[in-house]
């Protein structure tokens, strides 16, 4: 899979133009106007905010939220799993996943596989799918100018590919937060921007029901679900949450005769 070979504005950055050309066309014409044109920008921009400030949001260009539909096949339902790999609970997590033959995509951060590219490597080696999360996981990233977004996204691909072998055909933005910059950088890459159906809130949220409960309901066929082996929270043992929230979805996921698949293998 590659992306479109150019990159084609959304809607809501021609109607971006169109709102800039027309505040400075008001204010040359009839510059008392300036305070209206003034404030129709800054509406503009507040709108564009927005919409990097929610993940699943397709306004700023394309986003993959589901797995696509395969009238007749049997069901199918993607688990991701993010900001790793973590030498001590990614090896645990594809052992659960093994136990249970399932297969998963880990959005990977570039510093962390270039820090344990071991635990990369076992990803790959054991049939998962690994991925582009960025270089850094910058906390800025919705902040930053093309360059330095294209830098963090590119150094990523750069380091995943040369210590797993394979190159990412998928990007999820750290938090899911973006800015208008983003989807050219990925047409660019030729990566697809993947975020998700449900997430438990499992960075934040220690309660493993209260996370398993978030990722379930409702299940459906198509769904992507988030999970974290880096960042993660901890129960009150003091086990990372993944751990026991993982081998309970993938039963339910079996129950429901929902076969789990990476995305590069959905699409």
């Amino acid at each position: 899979m590659s992306g479109p070979e150019h990159w084609s504005p959304p809607p809501l950055l021609y109607a971006s133009a169109a709102v800039h050309l027309g505040a400075v066309a008001a204010s040359l014409a009839r510059p008392h106007l300036w305070p209206i044109a003034l404030g129709a920008v800054a509406a503009n921009h507040a709108v564009l905010a927005a919409a990097g400030l929610l993940p699943r949001s397709r306004l700023l260009g394309a986003n993959l939220l589901r797995l696509p539909r395969q009238d007749g096949q049997p069901g199918r339902a993607a688990i991701t799993i993010d900001d790793g790999p973590d030498p001590d609970v990614t090896p645990r997590v594809l052992d659960q996943l093994a136990s249970h033959g399932a297969c998963a995509t880990f959005f990977c951060i570039g510093d962390r596989v270039r820090r344990y590219p071991h635990v990369a490597r076992q990803i790959v080696a054991r049939g998962h799918s690994i991925e582009n999360h960025s270089q850094r996981h910058r906390h800025d990233f919705s902040l930053m100018g093309p360059r330095r977004m294209g830098a963090e996204i590119s150094r990523a691909q750069e380091t995943i590919q040369a210590v797993a072998g394979v190159a990412p055909r998928f990007f999820r933005a750290p938090a899911g937060l973006r800015n208008p910059f983003l989807d050219p950088i990925l047409v660019r890459l030729g990566l697809r921007l993947a975020s998700w159906t449900r997430r438990g809130f499992d960075t934040v949220n220690s309660n493993a029901d209260d996370v398993l409960r978030r990722l379930v309901h409702p299940l459906q066929s198509g769904d992507i679900l988030l999970l974290h082996d880096g960042n993660c929270a901890r129960g009150v043992s003091g086990a990372p949450v993944i751990l026991d929230v993982l081998p309970r979805l993938l039963d339910i996921l079996a129950e429901n005769r929902l076969e789990t698949v990476a995305l590069r293998a959905a699409l």
